[in-house]
């Protein structure tokens, strides 16, 4: 096997992974969901407490 002249591993070709536009939205989408999963825990431990207070009948 002959090595190519200047190739040394993976960084002899570098191109771009995605675009910024695609991270963005990406980034917005965690965002989102990391949010609505926060409120419905939120929701979640409140709704647990409220149950918790009633008294039985």
């Amino acid at each position: 096997m002959i090595r190519s002249p200047g190739a040394v591993g993976f960084e002899s070709s570098r191109a771009p992974v995605a675009s910024s536009r695609l991270l963005g939205a990406i980034a917005t989408s965690l965002a989102i969901g990391t949010l609505s999963l926060c409120l419905m825990v939120t929701l979640t431990v409140l709704s647990i407490k409220a149950t918790v207070a009633m008294p039985f009948p």
